[in-house]
């Protein structure tokens, strides 16, 4: 949809990764940036002093924000960058502002397009290796730069002319976006890359750099690799790059990360495991391949979670 000759794109999520893809897109002049979010407070920063981004970028992006969908225009285009925990309910919520728009996630793991799918009529599957964090409401501190992947979700895709639309407006962003037709390759380099090391730094409080340092994990991580490259052979998957690859370059050149996962064990929040080690073991089961590893693994972070429900209910 568009008012004015300006096209209008949603940012559902506007948290870390959709604060940077909003933030960016915000700056081309044929675009209105709308962007729904739970958080009245972020919300509210939003509106009031503009969307800041500090860190590789430095901008002030003045985007709407709101945390009631039904106060949003519809929308020509989508981005979901909810965690995978609230996929469904954000897409629930906005299916409305998006009923005509072709909509693309960047999100982590597997399986949100195929909860993306059953509100809305046309999906772009994406990946995306951006990465940053939310410093404050109002605030995206951008970590590294990134390469993002896009093309279509096979079983209701968007059209060809969207996907192409959107991946121009992403590189006219500042975005490196490749386009492709078969974009599970780099999904599942992604999801095996942080399936194997996110939910070990989640459970023993490494960072990245110090896991694959460690001889008794690192040998746990190249263990889980193998494993869920059995999957992604199983199911014709090509991978983009060698994941043990990539987490040797990310464990060289950013040492110190805390990954997500680690930081919402740390702050008690729920988890991605579902869509990350849950998503593989689900795939898995579909193609015949066992996956013992991941499935120990999501259901120790299961355990933690599980853990402060119990917490909660005890006396102080």
């Amino acid at each position: 949809m568009s008012s004015g000759g300006v096209e209008r794109v949603c940012i559902v999520g506007a948290g870390a990764i959709g604060g940077l893809f909003g933030g960016q897109l915000a700056a081309l002049p044929e675009l209105e940036v709308w962007a729904y979010d739970a958080s009245a407070e972020h919300v509210a920063a939003i509106n009031r002093d503009g969307l800041r981004i500090t860190g590789r970028l430095e901008l002030t992006a003045r985007i709407h924000a709101r945390s009631d969908p039904a106060e949003i225009p519809p929308c020509s285009l989508g981005i979901v960058a909810t965690k995978g925990t609230v996929t469904d309910a954000a897409i629930a919520a906005t299916a409305g502002v998006l009923a005509d728009a072709a909509v693309c996630s960047v999100q982590n793991g597997i399986g949100n397009e195929e909860l993306i799918a059953e509100h809305v009529s046309r999906v772009i599957r994406g990946v995306t290796l951006v990465s940053g964090a939310v410093s404050g409401p109002g605030l995206i501190h951008a970590d590294a730069p990134g390469q993002t992947w896009i093309g279509p979700f096979e079983p209701r895709p968007a059209s060809w002319a969207e996907i192409e639309r959107l991946g121009e407006l992403l590189e006219r962003a500042g975005m490196e976006t490749r386009v492709m037709r078969d974009v599970r390759g780099a999904q599942w380099t992604k999801v095996i890359f942080n399936a194997s090391t996110n939910p070990l730094c989640a459970l023993s409080g490494l960072t990245h750099g110090e896991l694959c340092a460690y001889g008794p994990t690192r040998r746990l991580v190249d263990a889980l690799i193998d494993e869920a490259k059995a999957v992604a052979d199983a199911l014709g998957i090509a991978l983009d790059e060698d994941p043990a690859a990539l987490n040797e370059r990310a464990a060289r050149v950013n040492p110190d990360h805390r990954p997500s996962m680690l930081q919402d064990v740390a702050a008690h929040r729920r988890t991605e495991i579902d869509t990350l080690n849950g998503g593989i073991v689900d795939a898995g089961r579909r193609a015949g391949v066992p996956t013992p590893l991941h499935a120990a693994v999501a259901d120790l972070i299961r355990g933690v979670e599980r853990s402060w429900e119990w917490a909660a209910t005890l006396p102080p």
